[in-house]
């Protein structure tokens, strides 16, 4: 078998799992924080704040990518089917006119924003070398699918698109247009996991951290509300028909 037929093959099993990776460094993650701010303790304040803050913003950035990604696609495509692989059709305008897996992009950027907002620059590089085989073969298996069903459509486009640094020329304005429901529907469980995922190693920074602390306030005030808020979401999703792409 080919390299390539063995990335693909070896991607298929793991892609119904592409959005739990960062489960797999829950148990690191909760040993770090045990070690308390430690950017912080070694630089100074002022450093870790920014640092933290820098953390933020890349977890807000993958995010952002995820949403704009979402709100101006097919609903049966760049979906969270895990069983297996769904294309209505090819994407290849708005952010997929720059890179080719840009809800991927928004992961990995989400996911090392969470893990180094512990303040471990170590696990984080773990994170990233952990990354670069997972989806290398997710994206060969999807390639592979898409090479079959599109054809030469999808070659061409391969061509003149990275597969996930994305370009800064060529921009082609989105084909379809900005659909809320589709973005609320399918994008709330990740905005609430983001959220709690960092409210959940401030948690442990404070709470399992030699010197102890409390989290601010702030902290609570936004987990609750967002988690209020995908609830609401939930059932307008499951006992209603508002969110219903049309």
């Amino acid at each position: 078998m080919r390299l390539h037929d063995q990335l693909a093959d070896s991607g298929a099993k793991l892609f119904r799992w592409r959005s739990y990776v960062l489960l797999a460094f829950v148990p690191f993650l909760i040993f770090v924080t045990t070690k308390g701010p430690r950017i912080d303790e070694s630089f100074g304040p002022l450093v870790g704040y920014v640092f933290s803050a820098l953390c933020i913003l890349m977890v807000v950035s993958g995010e952002c990518l995820r949403i704009y990604t979402v709100s101006f696609v097919d609903p049966k495509t760049s979906g969270r089917n895990v069983k297996e692989q769904v294309a209505a059709e090819l994407n290849t305008t708005g952010i997929y006119s720059q890179v080719r897996n840009p809800l991927y992009l928004g992961n990995c950027l989400m996911y090392l924003g969470v893990v180094l907002y512990g303040q471990s620059i170590v696990l984080g590089v773990i994170l990233a070398l952990t990354l670069i085989p997972y989806y290398e073969r997710i994206i060969s298996a999807e390639e592979k699918f898409l090479s079959e069903k599109f054809g030469v459509v999808y070659e061409d486009w391969c061509a003149t698109t990275p597969a996930f640094f994305p370009k800064l020329a060529g921009w082609t304005p989105p084909a379809r247009k900005f659909s809320p429901r589709i973005l609320i529907s399918r994008e709330y469980t990740s905005i609430y996991g983001a959220i709690l995922s960092l409210y959940l190693v401030n948690l442990g920074l404070t709470k399992l951290g030699p010197d102890g602390g409390d989290v601010a306030n702030i902290w609570h005030w936004v987990l609750g509300f967002s988690s209020v808020i995908s609830i609401v979401i939930y059932l307008l999703k499951t006992k209603t028909k508002l969110l219903k792409a049309r």
